[in-house]
């Protein structure tokens, strides 16, 4: 992994849950059009194959229970609750946002549609059909506010839903769009925990469409392992590293 790719591993209890979130070091993870040699940079994250969906801005979440089942379908988010199964979403300025829960993960691809349509509450009911209860939320590189410039009755509609907090000013001081904010909102809403704010992705670090025009993508990827420190450990250590 380069330098500029996040790791966490959340323990849940019963699982240790693995998450990366890559930038423009580790090459592009984009489902169409893929660079070079991007099979092989997935399987040395993760050691098998990922479920990648064909994202859409809407709201599907889908259960899988097995390496690379329902890549390429139409979704935003997918969980799963059995070990070594990658899910993954791959962003240049949506919100990846990780779930994870005590028996199971989600991603979701959470562009401000996406977030106004009830993407992330969608994931936590699926979430929650599992049995699974709320552990941590974990934030991959999205825009900030700084670089979001938004139109005003856009913004406006995205207000009435979620508030004057999730107003933002750019660099140069119009209207925007603070994603980091509606994201911490949706989880909290939903009953899980509003994630540490990311780096944005104006930083070339990262791609990014809105700034730079970027066909680029970075990947956010989750998986279950056995936990290392038994079925009954308290569900709130999370390791992080850069």
């Amino acid at each position: 992994m380069s330098r500029n790719t996040y790791s966490w591993a959340v323990e849940t209890g019963r699982w240790r849950c693995e998450v990366r979130s890559t930038g423009v070091a580790d090459g592009s993870f984009a489902l169409l059009d893929p660079w070079p040699d991007v099979e092989r940079r997935r399987l040395e994250l993760t050691g098998t194959a990922w479920t990648l969906l064909r994202q859409v801005h809407g709201t599907r979440v889908v259960s899988v229970s097995a390496p690379g089942d329902a890549s390429g379908i139409e979704a935003d988010g997918a969980c799963t609750f059995e070990p070594s199964v990658p899910v993954a979403v791959t962003t240049a300025d949506c919100a990846p946002v990780v779930m994870v829960g005590s028996t199971g993960v989600a991603v979701v691809h959470a562009g401000w549609r996406g977030a106004l349509d009830g993407i992330i509450e969608t994931a936590a009911r699926v979430l929650a059909d599992g049995g699974a209860v709320p552990v941590e939320t974990l934030l991959g590189p999205c825009i900030g506010p700084s670089a979001y410039e938004f139109g005003a009755a856009d913004l406006a509609d995205i207000v009435a839903v979620f508030g004057p907090a999730v107003i933002g000013r750019t660099a140069t001081g119009s209207p925007a769009l603070d994603l980091p904010a509606v994201v911490s909102i949706a989880c909290e809403r939903a009953g899980w925990p509003a994630p540490p704010r990311p780096p944005c992705t104006s930083d070339p670090r990262y791609f990014s469409h809105r700034v730079r025009g970027d066909t680029g993508r970075q990947a956010t990827v989750a998986w279950l392992e056995p936990s290392a420190v038994g079925p009954h450990a308290a569900t709130s250590t999370v390791a992080r590293s850069r």
